[in-house]
């Protein structure tokens, strides 16, 4: 018995997880040449000119400040942590948490010893106090979303329905349970940061034992930000990206990087300098140098883009979330200095 009330369980805890108070479709899924960390999948897009809003698990991201185009990507967390495989928010009134439930214990799919522990848990049988109808208005029941990429922990939020009064606290028990900084860890993976394709001199092929230069476009380059917020619980938070360094990797040992780290930190804006007639014997502030040719391949030269991310919410909350970076491989062809001699 065990064993059928863990797979009854289960099929209710799926059969619950499908529906949602607002409908949701595909947002977009894409990568480009720009960078390999991908867009992951979401729901509930509505484009308004600039502005994009989407409505995933119960949270609504507003992405209007986000960075665009096609050469944007997802951060990658600079340490292990990773946003909420799943979380609790609102999701039924009580009439709607009934027409959810009663299908699937009609359907008898789960037991009736299973369907009847539920039916006394919501009260069920009661018509006027059941599920709560009689706190119509005055509070919701939550329940568990999961992050459509199911990442590990996403069947970790199932303790099934509970409700919830306006303006009280969640038990302490749902540890997900949506806060100002959950909702900003939330955020941060619906950042998008532009790509980060940097800009060489010389451009089409370089020389063995000649100064490189690097940069990035400014204008490319500020900060971007994500809103989430559950507007039933008048809650928010906001998760900001700020660029704050680049580090260039040339994709051999052989070369030197400028600086001697490979770490170009921001400047007035940019990051790097443009290279310009007469600056051929100075060294570039952010840049590499090739000591041997790359013959008739190329070396893989990969630049990395760290982004601050800092986040405000409801009540003044706010604070520091990991670094994030977003990095791309680009080909340099190294060739040789051609001398002749008469």
């Amino acid at each position: 018995m065990p064993a059928v009330r863990k797979v009854a369980r289960a099929a209710t805890a799926l059969a619950i997880i499908g529906f949602s108070l607002l409908a949701s479709q595909t947002a977009y899924a894409d990568r480009g040449k720009y960078g390999e960390n991908g867009d992951g999948a979401n729901t509930g897009a509505n484009t308004d000119g600039d502005t994009l809003t989407v409505t995933a698990g119960g949270v609504v991201f507003d992405r209007s400040k986000n960075g665009s185009g096609t050469s944007t990507g997802a951060l990658t967390s600079s340490t292990n942590w990773s946003p909420p495989p799943c979380w609790y928010a609102p999701k039924y009134t009580p009439e709607q948490l009934q027409k959810t439930l009663e299908p699937i214990w009609a359907a008898e799919s789960t037991g009736y010893e299973w369907d009847a522990e539920q039916r006394k848990k919501y009260n069920a049988d009661d018509k006027e106090k059941g599920f709560n109808k009689d706190k119509t208005g005055k509070g919701y029941w939550w329940d568990s979303y999961v992050d459509k990429s199911y990442p590990p922990g996403w069947d970790s939020c199932d303790k099934g329905p509970f409700w919830v009064d306006t303006g009280d606290t969640p038990p302490a028990e749902y540890e997900n349970a949506v806060t100002p900084e959950i909702l900003a860890e939330l955020a941060y993976n619906e950042i998008r940061v532009p790509g980060t394709e940097v800009t060489l001199a010389p451009a089409n092929a370089t020389k063995v034992n000649l100064p490189t230069w690097a940069w990035l476009d400014a204008a490319d380059f500020k900060p971007v930000s994500v809103t989430a917020s559950v507007p039933v619980l008048q809650l928010q938070a906001t998760a900001t990206a700020e660029p704050v360094s680049l580090k260039i990797e040339p994709g051999t040992s052989d070369a030197v990087t400028y600086p001697a780290s490979g770490v170009c930190e921001i400047n007035n804006g940019r990051i790097g300098e443009p290279y310009a007639k007469g600056k051929a014997d100075e060294t570039p502030a952010c840049g590499v140098k090739y000591l041997r040719s790359s013959g008739d391949a190329t070396f893989p030269l990969r630049a990395t883009v760290t982004w601050k991310i800092t986040w405000t919410g409801t009540g003044g909350a706010g604070g520091d979330l990991p670094d994030g970076n977003f990095g791309a491989t680009q080909d340099v062809v190294v060739q040789e200095i051609q001398a002749v001699n008469r």
